[in-house]
């Protein structure tokens, strides 16, 4: 079976679950989309369709703001990259790539499933601990650029698409954004064995360079806000953790 039929399948799985309460016209619907319900592995794009679209009659105002943020912190991702590859140009010449921006679009243009060899297929919170780790010989901007892309990913249902029978769970969303935090501590204070930074990224002096603070609080600030609109809207409490981030351990997405 094809992955457009798994899809379609799983969709209307989903849609005869709700029964009498969305219908057949729900069920026949979910079918026209042809598996839209997840879409794992790739980044979301901008939807910019005018006019009457189908699929709009099964989106919730909970969907559309989802795939908003969704957007907003995976253009934040990408900006970031950008932001690495300028300061660490030696990590996107470890793949061979032309450019940074040819490294950049393999993060995230690729069809690879956040699956990608050089990382030992390795994603989400395991991809960050081996970018951060100081033994690791790779790309480390790829690494943890696939590692916080697949964990927003897996914390949002591995979706780039949502609909009404999709469900939310906002405790993911939170503990990203925790893990987020994480992130951007260890990549102000992580060293090698000679004490130099495993990544330069902000830099204060003569020339003070914030603008990566900026972007990850963009980022967690974004996460934070969608896990607390999903907490309202399923009424599902949010533990709050406080973690001491010299001893912080990422928290599961899913």
């Amino acid at each position: 079976m094809s992955e457009a039929d798994e899809g379609s399948a799983t969709c209307s799985r989903r849609a005869q679950a709700g029964g009498g309460k969305l219908g057949l016209a729900l069920v026949l619907t979910l079918l026209v989309t042809q598996g839209g319900c997840s879409s794992p592995g790739t980044a979301p794009s901008e939807q910019r369709a005018r006019g009457f679209d189908l699929r709009q009659l099964i989106k919730t105002d909970i969907n559309r703001v989802a795939e908003r943020h969704q957007q907003h912190v995976f253009a934040s991702l990408r900006r970031l990259a950008d932001k690495l590859y300028k300061r660490n140009p030696a990590e996107w010449r470890k793949r061979g790539a032309a450019s940074a921006e040819v490294a950049i679009s393999r993060i995230f243009d690729e069809k690879h499933r956040w699956r990608i060899a050089e990382l030992g297929n390795r994603r989400d919170l395991r991809a960050m601990q081996i970018a951060l780790h100081p033994e690791f010989r790779g790309d480390r901007v790829q690494a943890l650029i696939v590692g916080l892309a697949s964990m927003v990913q897996a914390a949002l249902g591995d979706r780039e698409v949502f609909y009404m029978l999709d469900d939310l769970e906002p405790q993911h969303l939170y503990n990203a954004a925790r893990n987020v935090e994480i992130v951007a501590w260890k990549l102000a204070t992580a060293r090698d064995a000679s004490g130099s930074p495993l990544l330069l990224a902000n830099e204060i002096g003569e020339v003070t360079n914030l603008s990566f603070e900026r972007e990850f609080g963009r980022i967690i600030g974004l996460l934070d806000v969608l896990a607390d609109v999903v907490e309202d809207e399923t009424e599902r409490t949010v533990t709050r953790v406080v973690q001491n981030l010299t001893t912080a351990v990422f928290l599961p997405v899913y």
